[in-house]
């Protein structure tokens, strides 16, 4: 880092009117700050401006500020954290504190005061970081459900082979049925004939029989 640069202050949190209040407190000490409210964001703009100190919240979008401390500790060892968090949160923000190596927490509402009491502190040795070794435990594992596979497409069989119309034609329609003869004329025929013949055979027995 140039020694005629400010040194910077990476501001991280959910809060606006305490990173804002933050920014002026490290103004007024000479320092310039660039604010972030989203906790995976905040890994990337570490990487990117290299600050000198990182202010972080827990409560952060995208990815918990315990887990994107530790991001940034494994990006850069030498990386100082300062946890700033409400008083209801403190115990947490210790827990994390000790997992990801901070300096020091800040509890809100912040006053300049505050931040002088602790400067030393926060300027002091950086500790180790113990939960480096279990940061792939923090991320949940989101199993995606397997999906039943899906059943086999049916192999549409020749026409030829199974009588079956081919696809996409209609089947031919049925034949209609043969027109039903009417009885009424049928009879009066079979009547008729059945006269001649009895009439025919009636003539021949008389011939042949001699009164």
């Amino acid at each position: 880092m140039d020694t005629e640069s400010k040194p910077t202050a990476l501001i991280v949190h959910e809060n606006r009117i305490t990173a804002s209040r933050l920014r002026s407190i490290m103004s007024q000490r000479g320092w310039e700050s660039e604010i972030c409210d989203d906790g995976d964001m905040a890994v990337d703009e570490y990487v990117r401006i290299k600050p000198d100190m990182v202010f972080m919240g827990l409560n952060l979008p995208t990815m918990d500020g315990h887990v994107a401390a530790l991001e940034i500790r494994e990006s850069d060892p030498q990386a100082r954290v300062i946890f700033v968090v409400s008083k209801s949160r403190l115990a947490k923000a210790n827990d994390a504190a000790y997992s990801a190596g901070a300096v020091t927490v800040l509890v809100t509402p912040l006053t300049r005061g505050d931040v002088d009491q602790k400067w030393v502190m926060m300027n002091g040795p950086i500790p180790d970081a113990p939960g480096l070794e279990d940061l792939d435990e923090l991320y949940p594992d989101i199993k995606e459900e397997e999906q039943p596979p899906l059943p086999p497409i049916p192999m549409i069989a020749d026409s030829a082979e199974t009588n079956a119309p081919p696809p996409n034609e209609l089947p031919p329609l049925p034949e209609p049925p043969a027109p039903k003869r009417k009885r009424g004329k049928g009879l009066i025929l079979a009547i008729i004939t059945m006269s001649i013949l009895a009439g025919l055979a009636a003539t021949f027995y008389f011939g042949l029989v001699e009164f």
